[in-house]
């Protein structure tokens, strides 16, 4: 199969936008479930430690300072930390043309008529692979255009892949697959996300 030169063959002079594209999928993938007690939240701490004046020593109100050992946490982490970044739809099309364009012009990329799968086996996804000649020592990339159960159940047992539709397509998981196989069913829905909409 000819793959498309504007999804597959762009010239990428810099790789800035793939950076930001990268970093942007790992902050967006982030939670904020960690979360730090203040002095007012740590039990205890409710006497006095000692007398306001003629100790000779500095004035406290609370062992649960935060410069004191067992203490709060001054400025830490709420729990509500808002990690995400955004990039706009054309930046990430783009994005994922650049990427798949590194990947083809580094022979990563494969396409194959099919991934035909009929009882859901994983022996059948492995001769799909087989066939194919892909290894799966490395990490693979499955692109189809349905994510069938019969499909899934197949390549549930195989850590090496990944299923993805075109449209769920990013820039991590393209550059950090050894290989991409891609089903020339995917493509029409492929080639009418990353470039249809810009030549209307």
């Amino acid at each position: 199969m000819v793959l498309n030169k504007d999804i597959f063959s762009l010239e990428v002079e810099n790789h800035e936008l793939l950076k930001t594209a990268y970093d942007a999928y790992l902050a967006n993938s982030r939670s904020s479930h960690a979360k730090t007690l203040k002095r007012g939240e740590v039990r205890g701490g409710g006497k006095k430690p000692w007398k306001q004046k003629g100790t000779g020593r500095a004035r406290f109100g609370s062992t649960r300072n935060p410069i004191w050992r067992h203490g709060g946490v001054a400025f830490g982490r709420t729990g509500e930390e808002n990690f995400t970044k955004k990039l706009s739809k054309t930046s990430k099309r783009v994005a994922v043309r650049q990427a798949l364009s590194l990947q083809n012009k580094d022979k990563k990329i494969v396409t194959i008529a099919d991934f035909a799968i009929k009882n859901g086996k994983t022996k059948e996804a492995l001769k799909n692979f087989e066939t194919a000649k892909v290894s799966l020592n490395g990490k693979v990339l499955l692109v189809i255009p349905e994510k069938t159960e019969l499909v899934l159940r197949a390549t549930n047992n195989i850590n090496a892949v990944k299923v993805v539709r075109p449209t769920y397509l990013n820039v991590f998981d393209i550059l950090n697959a050894d290989k991409i196989v891609i089903s020339e069913k995917a493509m029409p829905e492929l080639e009418a996300w990353l470039i249809g909409k810009e030549e209307k």
